[in-house]
């Protein structure tokens, strides 16, 4: 399916966007981190139609400018618009942290939902006091979490240790969630807030939660036991609240209906879906041309 052009994207920002609770809740991510969103928001909405989108082509957003992040979501956001979503789920923290609000002021009849690092929960479960943030550059360097940081750390006194885990989402997008290369790389990122006392890591990449074991095991190895904040159900959760308080929840018996897009292999896609989620889904490629491309 083409993408929509640069005048329909704003013709969506102009008309009154109205809902209906059979239309299908977009989610997406710059790749297939998002499903670890997804998996939350299938089990507490079963019967609720979803519709997957991974700009895997233009991954990673990590280390992108903030201004073409936000040219990239509104493009993102536009496509779905086009499938009549009645919301949106930015399953991503890099593009939650760069370009939610101008998403939101974009379409400002959207119901949208966005991930943050979860700092609070992390703060309220550290003994120790101490608090490793795991995050790509751009969300870490945002100012959305920059204040969040501050904040939570004025009100709870906890300390925060952030790191940038430049690479490793990259290696989950090739599947390599237990290989060597990766196994280092985690380790090199975790390892410095373990000698730092950190007992709470917070997965501040809705890639990460798919290397939470891995995580544990270079903790347990290194004999030191750390609780993971994964913010995938809380989102799920507040994507719930949103669809009540709008009567836009749909009812019935589970859908099981999944439609996925992605502007890099449909074949990798599918292939993330069965070694993730256990599920079957044929996805389907397309592309997304920003306004000023």
């Amino acid at each position: 399916m083409p993408p929509p052009s640069a005048r329909s994207r704003s013709d969506l920002a102009e008309r009154t966007i109205t809902f209906s609770t059979d239309a299908p809740i977009g989610v997406f991510d710059s790749g297939i981190g998002g499903l670890s969103v997804l998996r939350h928001v299938r089990a507490l909405l079963p019967a609720e139609r979803l519709l997957y989108f991974a700009d895997s082509g233009f991954s990673p957003y990590g280390e992108k400018p903030e201004t073409v992040i936000v040219e990239r979501v509104l493009a993102i956001a536009a496509f779905l618009l086009s499938f009549n979503v009645k919301a949106i789920v930015v399953a991503c923290n890099t593009a939650t942290a760069a370009a939610i609000a101008a998403l939101r002021a974009t379409y400002p009849g959207l119901h949208v939902v966005g991930v943050e690092p979860g700092l609070k929960p992390a703060a309220s479960l550290t003994k120790t006091g101490t608090v490793g943030v795991l995050a790509t550059h751009a969300t870490l360097a945002s100012d959305k979490f920059q204040k969040l940081q501050q904040q939570t750390a004025e009100s709870t006194g906890t300390q925060f240790l952030s790191q940038a885990c430049n690479g490793l989402a990259d290696q989950i997008e090739k599947g390599e969630l237990n290989s060597r290369e990766t196994a280092m790389l985690v380790e090199s990122y975790v390892a410095p807030l373990l000698r730092q006392q950190a007992d709470t890591l917070v997965l501040g990449c809705t890639h990460y939660p798919f290397v939470q074991s891995l995580i544990a095991k270079i903790a347990a190895d290194a004999g030191r036991s750390v609780t993971l904040v994964d913010t995938g159900e809380p989102v799920a959760r507040q994507l719930q609240r949103l669809l009540s308080q709008h009567d836009l929840l749909r009812a019935g018996a589970p859908s099981g209906l999944l439609s996925a897009y992605t502007t890099g292999s449909r074949t990798s896609l599918s292939s993330a879906f069965r070694l993730l989620l256990g599920l079957e889904v044929s996805a389907e490629e397309v592309a997304i041309t920003l306004d000023n491309a």
